[in-house]
């Protein structure tokens, strides 16, 4: 089972004839941990006065490639990185409105991080770029910290490679792996399970087969050993994958597969 995204209805920075309106659909979508994480922020927040406003949740493939244009070209002064290396396309990351927090942001970060919620930067500056940017990294933190400690260099850094693996899991086309998608899923969902195999390539080699091994999946077709993988990783990480009971699934065949690439 991949990783669902499912609806969120929460409120954004945006206006419409002086009503404050909620986030467009498009952007509102999310892992489920990730809608946990919101649902409790925005109650903490509540409790000490202030309000949790969203300028963006989830992008689209496409979605992504115009933020990175866009900051090619000075458009948007904010790094965005080409498709395939934000948490946002795995609808793990928020941009929140600072303003609306209506404390420091010093004060803002246990709160976040009680509720499972991590900054990208490395101190609670509100004047920094990214500072209300944060990610709900799950199970993809094993993923970063396996290529910080230098298990994987296929990636440009630790943060690309745990992007890569998030949105590999909700089941979103990465230009990187091309025709490996499968085998990619069966390496980053490796790695998650705290399996070493080398750099997650979509190859599936010795130190892959290994590791199969050493978890338990029986090596044969590629479709059953990652339907086993993905068995493990709803084990183990159950928060992940269970949709709270009053929402539904969205469906991914929209988001799955960008203009780009022909099934």
């Amino acid at each position: 089972m991949k990783v669902p995204l499912i609806e969120i209805a929460i409120p954004s920075i945006y206006m419409k004839n002086g009503v404050r309106q909620l986030l467009p659909t498009r952007m509102a979508r999310c892992t489920p941990d990730m809608h946990a994480a919101i649902t409790a922020v925005a109650a903490a927040l509540e409790t000490q006065g202030g309000k949790l406003f969203l300028s963006d949740l989830f992008r689209s493939y496409d979605m992504q490639l115009q933020a990175h244009l866009d900051w090619k070209s000075g458009k948007k002064s904010a790094f965005s990185p080409p498709p395939g290396g934000s948490m946002h396309e795995a609808g793990r990351a928020l941009d929140l409105d600072l303003a609306a927090l209506k404390f420091g942001l010093a004060k803002f970060w246990p709160i976040a991080k009680t509720a499972g919620l991590s900054p990208i930067i490395a101190k609670a500056d509100s004047s920094l770029s990214e500072a209300w940017h944060f990610d709900c990294r799950g199970s993809h933190a094993v993923v970063y910290e396996y290529y910080r400690r230098g298990k994987g260099k296929n990636f440009s850094s630790a943060y690309a490679a745990m992007s890569a693996s998030a949105i590999n899991a909700v089941g979103i086309h990465l230009d990187a792996m091309g025709a490996r998608q499968r085998e990619a899923s069966i390496q980053f969902g490796l790695v998650r399970l705290g399996f070493e195999l080398g750099s997650v390539d979509g190859n599936i080699g010795k130190l892959t087969r290994d590791a199969l091994n050493q978890a338990g999946v029986a090596l044969g077709e590629l479709d059953a050993m990652l339907e086993a993988v993905e068995d493990l990783l709803q084990a183990k990480y159950p928060a992940e994958y269970q949709i709270p009971a009053h929402l539904d699934a969205l469906s991914l065949f929209e988001t799955a597969a960008p203009k780009h690439v022909v099934a």
